[in-house]
């Protein structure tokens, strides 16, 4: 087994696991507001999770905000590639700016 097979495996795992999380996150996130509107009461045992999510989406969205801004320097599409990078996290940004990948 060599580094990129490796490397490759580790990142569709973390992709696939951090997509799910943040989509999770996002209808956490809708579920607090609509008991907020509809004014509900959530069990506060879920304050730690609303905020380390909130954490998570907020850490994603700089992320995607820095691969718009540098996405037409790699000759892609910048609204494409920070919704990409939004659901993926860290891993599309050290995409973007791997060397390999540059023609």
């Amino acid at each position: 087994m060599n580094l990129k097979f490796i490397k490759r495996n580790i990142f569709t795992f973390v992709k696939l696991i951090s997509t799910m999380l943040i989509t999770s996150a996002i209808g956490l996130e809708s579920w607090n507001i609509y008991a907020v509107i509809t004014s509900s009461n959530l069990p506060s045992s879920l304050n730690p999770i609303f905020w380390i999510e909130r954490f998570a989406m907020t850490s994603h969205f700089i992320e995607s905000i820095i691969a718009a801004f540098y996405a037409t320097s790699r000759k892609k599409m910048p609204i494409k590639y920070a919704t990409y990078t939004f659901f993926v996290g860290t891993i599309g940004l050290l995409e973007l700016f791997d060397q390999e990948n540059d023609y």
